[in-house]
């Protein structure tokens, strides 16, 4: 034990991301690894969040829709997380839920393709949600869902695919899917790939440009720290943007929202995937948010993001009993996200005892463990630590 522990020291001294810690508002003695599910709060929010209630909405009131940039917001705060994903600007809006977006995508990207196409690919074991926006998308473009493994995309897909919508990581394992190669199998044929980013983005490189993605959704309450029920975002890549239909065309997607008439008519750009009046109080929290992101490279979080894994699941082989956890969460880099999830028989009074004992993750009824490693807080004495006590726990 005293071995890791003075690692854990050493690799926190030569930590690049151990400075960003301060910028939370943590407890002192709690590990934190939930991230995965809700971020943790940047501390300089709640100043921000005062200024908007009371002066731009307390004192400039509806003067604040221009004076202050509430207009704009969506999109300027898409270009924010632009980089975050792999995006040039002007691709990414801010807006809605992720269930809202993934309906958005999914029913756009039928439409984009060719109408004789009349099946749309889903990643089985995609988070609910995604399922359910996924059968209803089907049901109103009249096309017929195929739920496949995510590893069985590329050969599931065909003349007959409209679409392909898939998790980038796995919510439940963490398992890290492959985003390159799976677009470059569904756009070669011919159909187009929708990604699902909630659980990567923040965490590791993604490259929606650079990988050819068509479109992809994401929300911003994990690893982008925006806070509860943060506004989710849509990825519209510019080659489908003048294309772009969206089934939930709102006024404020409308090329002159403030003309008022009867007929719709798009706006340019990722506008275009827009809906009703913006969340404006969440998504400047969120806006606030990205300031932790300032100077920080995605990969340097990706190192990070997997030298905390690699080090945790080496502590839970040294410290916890034989037999108590199986790790389901992949051993290889490439395979992996930013979190480990453990099988255990008793998950739900471990995880309950954790909590009590200061380690806070999460769990996946019936049997998995969750912990989210968040780069720019959690630190490997942490992860030391929560891998001690889940051993107490399971002793």
């Amino acid at each position: 034990m005293s071995e890791l522990r003075e690692r854990a020291a050493l690799l926190d001294e030569k930590d690049q991301l151990a400075g960003r810690r301060e910028l939370f508002a943590l407890d002192d003695g709690v590990v934190y690894l939930d991230g995965n599910s809700l971020g943790a709060l940047p501390r300089h929010v709640p100043g921000r969040m005062a200024d908007v209630l009371t002066r731009e909405w307390g004192e400039l009131r509806i003067r604040s829709w221009d004076e202050s940039g509430w207009w704009t917001a969506p999109e300027r705060i898409g270009d924010r997380i632009a980089p975050l994903v792999g995006a040039a600007p002007g691709q990414v809006v801010v807006g809605d839920s992720t269930s809202v977006n993934v309906f958005k995508a999914l029913v756009a990207a039928v439409r984009l393709a060719d109408p004789e196409r009349d099946e749309i690919v889903v990643d089985a074991t995609t988070f609910p949600t995604d399922g359910y926006m996924a059968e209803s998308a089907a049901r109103m473009t009249g096309k017929r869902l195929v739920p496949v493994a995510p590893g069985d995309v590329p050969a599931a897909v065909g003349p007959r695919t409209a679409a392909a919508l898939v998790n980038h990581v796995d919510y439940r394992t963490g398992r890290l899917h492959d985003l390159p190669g799976t677009t470059a199998a569904v756009r070669a044929s011919g159909a187009l790939a929708v990604w699902d980013l909630c659980h990567s983005a923040g965490a590791l490189p993604v490259g929606l440009d650079a990988h050819g993605v068509d479109l992809a959704v994401g929300c911003t309450y994990k690893y982008l720290n925006g806070g509860p029920g943060a506004p989710a975002y849509l990825y519209v890549a510019e080659r489908h943007q003048p294309r772009f239909d969206s089934p939930l065309p709102g006024w404020t997607s409308h090329a002159d929202p403030f003309a008022m008439t009867p007929g719709y008519a798009a706006a340019q750009g990722a506008t275009r995937g827009r809906v009703g009046t913006p969340d404006i109080l969440s998504m400047l929290a969120l806006e606030a948010a990205l300031d932790v992101w300032d100077g920080v490279s995605i990969e340097t979080v990706r190192a990070k993001s997997l030298a905390l894994t690699d080090f945790f699941l080496e502590c839970v082989r040294a410290y916890v009993p034989a037999g108590r956890v199986t790790s389901v969460t992949p051993e290889a880099h490439d395979e992996r996200g930013s979190q480990v999830a453990l099988r255990c028989a008793d998950a739900p009074a471990v995880m309950e005892e954790l909590i009590a004992r200061g380690v806070v993750g999460d769990l996946r009824r019936p049997d998995v463990l969750r912990f989210g490693f968040t780069p720019l807080y959690v630190g490997f004495a942490d992860t030391e630590r929560a891998a001690h006590i889940l051993a107490e726990v399971l002793g």
